[in-house]
């Protein structure tokens, strides 16, 4: 199957350096787009050696064909996967706003999304992000649901992204 990975800027990005590791693992072919904030927390040579695909991270980098790369990597997805996905990708996918190569991507495609929600409990729970939530499940985007835990403010609630292997479970097309 072949994965699109999106990776937003929170703490939780580490957990998706196991993910790609398990989707590999299981036979699938990841290809993974970085925000500018995941770079903030993990670097894109762990994605490449990691899914052994090259790292897209620049809405404007050269396409590696004639189609714009968010246009590639949206009609070549079996299923889109963000993790960790923040209160602000869930805010752009709710409003349908494209501004770099990530939310173009999950604008423009017609695979299945699957999204692992991570964030402080007050944003979790907040309404914006409530309905954000509410408006893309009713569109079809599946969730796999934060866990209640510690989190990395210091502070505990629902928020904690789930565990890789969980997350991986959800990944299927259906």
């Amino acid at each position: 199957m072949k994965v699109v990975l999106g990776v937003t800027g929170s703490i939780a990005a580490y957990k998706a350096c196991e993910i790609v590791r398990l989707l590999v693992k299981r036979g699938d072919d990841v290809r993974v787009v970085m925000t500018a904030h995941a770079r903030e927390f993990v670097t894109p040579l762990t994605f490449q050696t990691l899914s052994r695909n090259p790292v897209e991270c620049d809405m404007f980098a050269s396409p590696q064909g004639w189609k714009p790369e968010h246009v590639s990597l949206a009609d070549d997805a079996d299923i889109v996967l963000v993790v960790p996905a923040t209160a602000n990708i869930l805010a752009k996918m709710a409003h349908g706003i494209a501004d770099d190569l990530l939310s173009a991507t999950l604008l423009a495609t017609k695979a299945p999304i699957v999204v692992a929600p991570a964030m402080n409990s007050g944003m979790w729970e907040n309404q914006a992000t409530q309905a954000n939530v509410a408006s893309l499940a009713s569109r079809g985007v599946r969730f796999v649901a934060p866990g209640e835990g510690e989190l990395a403010c210091g502070t505990s609630g629902r928020g904690r992204m789930a565990e890789p292997v969980e997350v991986v479970a959800a990944c299927k097309v259906s």
